[in-house]
C-alpha cells in the first residue's frame, strides 16, 4: 500500500476546500418549487470537502446556476450545425420562447417513452412518471427539452425570457460570430440597462454578477497561466472592483466599458503560440468550468426527488454536452464530473439510493480505462482530486466495513469497494513513474483489499471485546459462570462464519483467500488476548480450563476455514497457516493437568508417609482385618481418578497413563513401607554352627561353657514379639498380608473401571491404548505379590524360629532324643496356625500356611543337620525321628481339613529322602561319603579327604549332607573318621 498512500497524500495536498454553497433565491416565479432543499448534505464540509478547488469569488449558488443556464442557452443556439448567431425579426417570432434560433434538440418535445440508454448503461432503474413530474405541469401540451432544463435548473420564466432576449440582441449586433468566440458576460453587460429589470437593485446585482464572472474567468481561474509582468489582469481587476462599489455605465459609447472590453477581450483571446484563437477563454479555466458543468449535470436529478435521475436524462445530457466547447470539457472530463455528481448526490442524501453509487462506480470504471491516456495537467490534477476524495471517503468505511455494511446492503459494499479500488489503481498509475516496473511485483487491488480485511477484522474484534466487557460490567450482579475469553471465543467463531457468509463472497473478486486472511487476523487477535491470559495462570482452575478448551475449539474452526479457503491457492495455504501461530492450548492444558497430577501425587505421598507412621496394623480395626490406611489410600486414589475424569479436558487418554504411573508409584511406596522391617527367612533362621564330632556315649550342651540346664518350656505370647514391638507380631503381619491382598484385588477393579470410563464416556475404542492402560499399575501389582510372598515367608520363619524357638530350636532333640520329641512343638504350632487361619484372608490363607509348613520342614532338617553339638543321634533314634516327621505332616494335613496331601508330599520330599541316612550303618555312611567326595572333587596327594563345602541344598547323595549325618552320629567309628580326616572338635 506504499504507492497508494503516496498517491492519496499527493491528491489530498492538491485538493482545496470545498466551495461553500450559499443558496439564495433570486426568482419568485419558478414553474415548480422543490419539495426538498437543494443538496442538503448529511456531512460537514470538513468531512466531505469539494474536490475541485475553491472559486474564491463572491457568487451565490443561484448566480452560478443562472450563468450556467446562460452558457447552456447560448451553446444550444451556437451549436446548430456549427452556425453562427443569426438574427430573427419580430415578425417571424411565434412566441417569446423563440426569440432566437435554438438547436433542434433544445426545442424538441419530451415525448419519448423509450427506456433511457444512459440509465441502462449506468445501471440506474427506470421509474414511472407521476403527477409530481417536472414536466407534468405544462398546460400547453408537450414540454420541450429547453423548458425541462429551465425547470430542472430552477430558472424563472422571467429570467429565461431575459436571457433569450439578450441572445437575440447579441445576435443582432454580432452577426456571423459564434458564441464561443465571444466573452459572454461582456456581451450581456452591453445588452441590458436598468429599465430591463424590475428595479435598479436587481440590475445592480445582475451587473455585479457578470463583472465577478469576468474576474473569475480571466484573472482568478484563467485558461492559460497569466504572465507576472502582464499588467492587464490588475487593470481589469481595478475596473471591476470599482464597478462593484459604484455601478458603471455599460453603454456602447462608455469609455470605461470600452476599456473593460479591450482588457477582457485581450486576456480571453490569448493562446499558447501567440496566434489569434477562434475561441475566447473566459469560462474554461479550472475549477470554474467544472463548477459550471457540475451545475448543469445536477439538472439530471428530479427537483422533487433529490435521489432520482429523471427519465429524460438522455435528452438533458445531449444538450449539456453542447457546452463542451465553451467550458473546455471532453468525454474524460464529463465522466469525471458526472462520477462526482452521482457519488456526491448519493452521499449527501444519506446514502439512501444505492443505484446512484452503482452508477458512479460504473462511470468510474470508464474513467479508469480513459485515465491511461490523460496527458493534460489540469485533467490529471482534477482526476487526482476527485479520486483522492472518493478513496478517502470509501476507505473510511472499508477499513471497518462491518460498521457500515451488513447482509442486506452488501451489494453497496461491492460497488464502494469497486470504486475505491478503481480510484486506488488510477492514483497509483498517475503518481508512480515506476508503476509499470512494479506492476508485476505489487498487486494494488489485492494489497488494498488485504488491508481492508485485516483492519476491519481487527476493528470488529476490538468492538466485540469492548462490547463483552461493557456487558459484563452492566450485569455484575447476574451470575455468569463463563469467563470472558470463553464467551469471546464463541463470538469470534460467529464473527468468522458471518464474515465468510456475507463479506468474503464480495471480497473474493479481488482477493482469492479473503476468508483465510480474515480468520488469520481473528486468530492473531484472539491469540494476543489468550497469551496474556495464559501468562497469568499458575494452576489448573475451572476458568482456565474453560478458556483453553474454548480457545482450542476456536483455533480448530479458524484453521479449518483457512485451509478450506486457501486449498486452491499457489502454495495450498501454507503461508497463511504459517501466519497463524498455534495457540498450543492443548499443550498448556496438558502442562496444567500434569502440574495438577504432580500436586495430587505429592499430597498422596505425604499422606502415605504420615499415615503409615501412625498405622498399628490392628487385626480388630475392621471386619475384613486389613489396615485402615490401606482403605484410605485406595479411596484417595479412587477420588483422584474421579476428579481427573471430571476435568473438562479433551486429552484424558494421553494424560491418564501419566496419572496412573504417578499413583502406581505412590501405591508401590505404600506397599514397600508396609513390608519394610517385617523380616525374611534370613532374619529368623539362626546361623549354621561349625561342624563338630560327637563324643561316643556323651552329650554336649548347646552352650559352650556350661551344661544344658533342665528343660523348662517358656511359652511366648502369641500377640507379641520378643522385642516388644506389636506392629510386627504374627497377627499384625497377617493384617499386612490382608491389606496387600485387598490392594491387589482393588487394582483390578480400578483398571476395569478406568477402561470402561474411557470407552463409554470418551468413546475411546483403541485396543492398544486399553492394553497399555491395563498395565498402568504393574509396579504396584508386582509389589503386592512380592510383598505377600515376603510377608508369608516372614510369618512362617518367625513362627518356627522365633515364636516357637523354646519348643523347637532350644528344645527339639537336645540331649536325649526320646525325651525331647516334637510333641510340645506341635502343640504350640497348632495354636499359631489357628491364629493365622483366623486372621489372614481366605484367598491367601493356604499360601501362608504352606509357607509355615515349608519353614517347619526346613527347620526340622536344620535341627537334624545343623543342630549344633548339643544334639547327637543314635542309630536307634531314627525310628523316633520318622515318627515325629509323620506327626508334623499329619498336623498340616489335619485329617483332610488342612493342606492337600500332594502339597505336603511335595514339600516334604527332601526331608523324607534324607531320613533314611539316619537308619544307615556308620560304615556304609562313610563309604557313601568317600565315594561322593571322590566323584565330586579331584583326587588329592594328601592322605585326608577334601572337606566338602556346605551348599544348603540337602540331598541323600550330597557329600555335605552325608558328612553332617556323620557329625551328629553318636558312634565311635564316625568320631574317629572325622578326627582322622578333618580333626573336628568334640565341642565348640
Amino acid at each position: 500500500m506504499d504507492m497508494v498512500s503516496c498517491a492519496y497524500r499527493d491528491a489530498t495536498a492538491q485538493r482545496l476546500s470545498r466551495t461553500k454553497y450559499h443558496e439564495k433565491s433570486t426568482t419568485n416565479n419558478l414553474h415548480q418549487k422543490p419539495k426538498i432543499p437543494f443538496l442538503t448534505s448529511s456531512y460537514s464540509d470538513d468531512e466531505f470537502p469539494y474536490p475541485f478547488g475553491e472559486l474564491d469569488v463572491d457568487l451565490t449558488e443561484s448566480e452560478l446556476r443562472e450563468t450556467a443556464y446562460e452558457i447552456l442557452v447560448g451553446a444550444c443556439r451556437s451549436s446548430t450545425s456549427g452556425r453562427p448567431l443569426k438574427f430573427v425579426s419580430s415578425s417571424e417570432r411565434s412566441s417569446s420562447s423563440s426569440m432566437m434560433s435554438l438547436s433542434p434538440s433544445f426545442q424538441r418535445s419530451v415525448t419519448s417513452t423509450a427506456a433511457s440508454k444512459v440509465k441502462k448503461a449506468l445501471g440506474l432503474k427506470s421509474r414511472k412518471k407521476n403527477s409530481d413530474s417536472v414536466v407534468s405541469g405544462n398546460k400547453k401540451g408537450s414540454t420541450t427539452v429547453g423548458e425541462l432544463m429551465r425547470v430542472q435548473m430552477r430558472v424563472s420564466e422571467t429570467t429565461d425570457s431575459r436571457v433569450r432576449r439578450a441572445f437575440l440582441r447579441v445576435a443582432a449586433g454580432q452577426l456571423g460570430r459564434r458564441l464561443e468566440s465571444m466573452v459572454l458576460p461582456l456581451e450581456l453587460l452591453q445588452q441590458f440597462k436598468t429599465s430591463d429589470f424590475p428595479n435598479p437593485q436587481e440590475y445592480e446585482v445582475w451587473q455585479r454578477r457578470n463583472l465577478k464572472l469576468l474576474e473569475a474567468g480571466l484573472v482568478l481561474h484563467p485558461y492559460l497561466p497569466l504572465d507576472e509582468i502582464d499588467t492587464r489582469p490588475r487593470q481589469l481587476q481595478h475596473i471591476i472592483h470599482g464597478a462593484l462599489v459604484k455601478p458603471m455605465d455599460t453603454g456602447k459609447h462608455s469609455e470605461s466599458m470600452q476599456v473593460l472590453r479591450n482588457l477582457a477581450t485581450s486576456l480571453a483571446c490569448r493562446s499558447f503560440d501567440g496566434s489569434s484563437p477562434e475561441i475566447c477563454h473566459w469560462a474554461d479555466g479550472t475549477p470554474l468550468n467544472i463548477r459550471f458543468y457540475q451545475i448543469l449535470l445536477e439538472a439530471c436529478f428530479d427537483v422533487n426527488d433529490q435521489t432520482s435521475v429523471i427519465e429524460e436524462v438522455d435528452e438533458v445530457l445531449e444538450i449539456i454536452k453542447k457546452t463542451w466547447v465553451i467550458l473546455d470539457i471532453d468525454q474524460m472530463f464529463h465522466n469525471i464530473c458526472f462520477s462526482w455528481v452521482l457519488f456526491h448526490r448519493y452521499v449527501s442524501t444519506s446514502q439512501v439510493e444505492k443505484d446512484l453509487l452503482f452508477a458512479a462506480d460504473n462511470l468510474l470504471s470508464e474513467v479508469a480505462n480513459d485515465a491511461k491516456a490523460v496527458k493534460q495537467p489540469s485533467c490529471s490534477q482534477t482526476l487526482s482530486s476527485l479520486l483522492g476524495l472518493i478513496l478517502g471517503w470509501a476507505e473510511k468505511r472499508l477499513l471497518a466495513y462491518h460498521d457500515s455494511f451488513y447482509r442486506d446492503n452488501v451489494d453497496i459494499m461491492q460497488s464502494l469497494l469497486s470504486m475505491g479500488l478503481s480510484a486506488t489503481k488510477i492514483l497509483v498509475e498517475h503518481n508512480s513513474r515506476n508503476y509499470q516496473k512494479k506492476k508485476k511485483e505489487v498487486d494494488v487491488e489485492f494489497s488494498s483489499v488485504d488491508t481492508y480485511i485485516r483492519a476491519s477484522m481487527l476493528s470488529a474484534f476490538s468492538q466485540e471485546k469492548e462490547r463483552l466487557i461493557s456487558s459484563r460490567k452492566s450485569s455484575k450482579k447476574q451470575q455468569n459462570s463463563l469467563p470472558n475469553l470463553s464467551i469471546l471465543a464463541q463470538n469470534v467463531t460467529d464473527l468468522a462464519f458471518n464474515e465468510k457468509e456475507i463479506y468474503s463472497a464480495v471480497l473474493k473478486r479481488w482477493h482469492p483467500i479473503a476468508t483465510g486472511v480474515a480468520v488469520a487476523t481473528l486468530h492473531a487477535c484472539y491469540g494476543s488476548e489468550l497469551k496474556k491470559f495464559v501468562s497469568g495462570i499458575s494452576e489448573l482452575t475451572p476458568d482456565a480450563l474453560q478458556v483453553l478448551i474454548a480457545a482450542d475449539k476456536l483455533e480448530k474452526d479458524l484453521v479449518q476455514m483457512a485451509v478450506a479457503d486457501a486449498v486452491d491457492s499457489e502454495d495450498g495455504g501454507k503461508s497463511l497457516i504459517k501466519e497463524m501461530t498455534p495457540y498450543e492450548a492443548e499443550a498448556v492444558i496438558a502442562n496444567l493437568v500434569k502440574s495438577w497430577i504432580r500436586t495430587r501425587i505429592d499430597r498422596l505421598k505425604e499422606w502415605v508417609n504420615r499415615n503409615l507412621q501412625q498405622e498399628v496394623w490392628n487385626p480388630h480395626a475392621n471386619k475384613e482385618r486389613f489396615a485402615p490406611s490401606g482403605v484410605e489410600v485406595l479411596r484417595s486414589i479412587d477420588e483422584t481418578f474421579e476428579a481427573f475424569f471430571l476435568l473438562p479436558i479433551p486429552m484424558h487418554p494421553a494424560l491418564l497413563l501419566e496419572l496412573m504411573n504417578g499413583l502406581d508409584g505412590c501405591l508401590q511406596n505404600y506397599i514397600l513401607k508396609a513390608i519394610y522391617g517385617c523380616g525374611s527367612r534370613s532374619t529368623f533362621v539362626p546361623t549354621m554352627p561349625a561342624l563338630t564330632r560327637c563324643s561316643a556315649g556323651s552329650k554336649f550342651s548347646v552352650f559352650r561353657k556350661k551344661e544344658r540346664p533342665p528343660m523348662v518350656l517358656h511359652k511366648k505370647s502369641h500377640s507379641g514379639t520378643t522385642d516388644g514391638d506389636d506392629s510386627f507380631s504374627i497377627p499384625q503381619l497377617c493384617v499386612r498380608i490382608n491389606t496387600l491382598h485387598c490392594i491387589r484385588k482393588e487394582l483390578d477393579v480400578l483398571e476395569k473401571r478406568t477402561i470402561s470410563q474411557l470407552r463409554d464416556n470418551l468413546r475411546v475404542h483403541d485396543d492398544n491404548l486399553v492394553n497399555v492402560l491395563g498395565k498402568g499399575f504393574e509396579l504396584s501389582a508386582a509389589a503386592c505379590l512380592e510383598g505377600i510372598q515376603q510377608l508369608s515367608e516372614a510369618i512362617a520363619y518367625k513362627v518356627i524360629f522365633h515364636e516357637l524357638s523354646h519348643v523347637f530350636w532350644d528344645y527339639l532333640y537336645v540331649g536325649d532324643v526320646s525325651s525331647s520329641c516334637i510333641e510340645p512343638f506341635l502343640q504350640e504350632l497348632e495354636k499359631n496356625l489357628e491364629i493365622i487361619s483366623a486372621t489372614v484372608h481366605d484367598r491367601v490363607r493356604t499360601r501362608v500356611i504352606t509357607k509355615v509348613m515349608k519353614a517347619s520342614f526346613d527347620g526340622f532338617l536344620f535341627v537334624l543337620l545343623a543342630g549344633g553339638p548339643s544334639r547327637s543321634f543314635l542309630l536307634a533314634d531314627a525310628a523316633i525321628i520318622d515318627e515325629d516327621l509323620k506327626f508334623l505332616m499329619d498336623l498340616f494335613w489335619s485329617d483332610g481339613d488342612g493342606l492337600p496331601a500332594d502339597l505336603i508330599d511335595k514339600f516334604s520330599t527332601t526331608l523324607k529322602g534324607i531320613l533314611p541316612l539316619f537308619h544307615t550303618d556308620t560304615a556304609i555312611l562313610i563309604e557313601q561319603f568317600e565315594h561322593a567326595v571322590q566323584d565330586n572333587f579331584a583326587p588329592s596327594a594328601k592322605s585326608r579327604l577334601p572337606l566338602p563345602p556346605t551348599s544348603g541344598n540337602w540331598s541323600p547323595t550330597e557329600s555335605s549332607t552325608i558328612m553332617r549325618v556323620l557329625c551328629y552320629r553318636n558312634d565311635k567309628m564316625a568320631t574317629k573318621f572325622l578326627k582322622r580326616n578333618y580333626n573336628f572338635p568334640k565341642k565348640l
